[in-house]
């Protein structure tokens, strides 16, 4: 009996050695493949470019913003990317300031991709440092825009999941705040910034996305014939009840001049005197990423609401 039972036993223990083998070369090509996956192929605007798979160490010469939102690391950003007090608490303490023209800078941050705007400078020299994407403002919405980055950094789930929420939200708060304030409330967005004064369409930052396109609130006809095109219109604080609505937003930098303000003029304007003003930092309001969009949200929700 026992001689029988020794070749089984040498039977079972091929068997079972076989089988490790093949589990062993199994996870050696899988180790292999997922090795030969570091990059991904994105297409951007320029055709396609291979780029990092889970890139970290990112130089963001725009949209910054986004790639924020989307918890990927920047080493390197744009001056005004630094002005914004919604990014602070997310950008990496050691991250650099850099423009188009620190190439010098931006090679020594070792990026392993950059990402650029189409009238960015050097753009082929900066494609020799590392892979970059550039993309042409407002060439696609805004929403839009985030998903591409979003495939960008490998990242396009979590991109797809945020506008989703944020769609189904806003669309909410817009209901709650015309509920309150009348379906034909007219908002006006401004802006005065070094010496000239704006009013914004729907599509420039400043929570005009949020209020005009997901919120839908109206804008003045004024502001519709004059500013939309373009995305802004300027205008001087003579003609600005013109272009007041019934709320007025008012994009701010406590740094500029906003002598306006203490004119007859604008103290006459009916939001004004109906304390129909809402007053933002414009420093947390010029951009229309995700961070800034539900910022921006928040802010419309808590001021209507009030």
């Amino acid at each position: 009996m026992k001689k029988l039972l020794v070749p089984f036993i040498l039977l079972l223990v091929l068997i079972i050695s076989a089988c490790g083998n093949k589990t062993t070369g199994s996870t050696e090509e899988d180790t292999k493949g997922a090795e030969e996956s570091d990059t991904i192929t994105y297409e951007s605007e320029n055709g396609p470019i291979e780029v990092p798979a889970d890139p970290q160490r990112v130089v963001a010469l725009t949209n910054a913003g986004n790639v924020l939102a989307l918890g990927v690391n920047l080493v390197g950003v744009d001056s005004w990317t630094m002005t914004n007090p919604r990014y602070e608490e997310k950008l990496n303490k050691d991250v650099e300031v850099v423009s188009d023209e620190n190439i010098e800078k931006i090679a020594e941050l070792k990026p392993d991709l950059i990402i650029a705007a189409s009238t960015t400078k050097n753009l082929d020299k900066l494609g020799k440092i590392a892979p970059t994407v550039s993309y042409t403002y407002n060439k696609v919405d805004y929403l839009t825009q985030h998903l591409e980055i979003g495939k960008l950094l490998n990242k396009e789930k979590e991109a797809q999941e945020w506008l989703d929420n944020f769609k189904a939200d806003a669309k909410a708060a817009g209901e709650e705040v015309k509920a309150k304030i009348g379906e034909d409330a007219t908002v006006t967005v401004l802006e005065s910034y070094d010496k000239s004064m704006y009013v914004l369409g729907d599509n420039w930052g400043r929570g005009t996305e949020v209020l005009y396109q997901q919120m839908g609130l109206k804008m003045p006809d004024k502001v519709k014939e004059m500013a939309q095109k373009d995305g802004y219109y300027t205008i001087s604080s003579e003609v600005l009840p013109e272009y007041v609505g019934d709320y007025l937003v008012i994009s701010k930098y406590n740094d500029q001049d906003n002598s306006y303000q203490e004119t007859d003029v604008y103290k006459e304007i009916p939001a004004v005197k109906n304390n129909h003003v809402m007053e933002a930092n414009a420093y947390e309001f010029i951009y229309n990423d995700p961070i800034s969009l539900d910022y921006q949200l928040a802010f419309f929700k808590e001021n209507f609401l009030k």
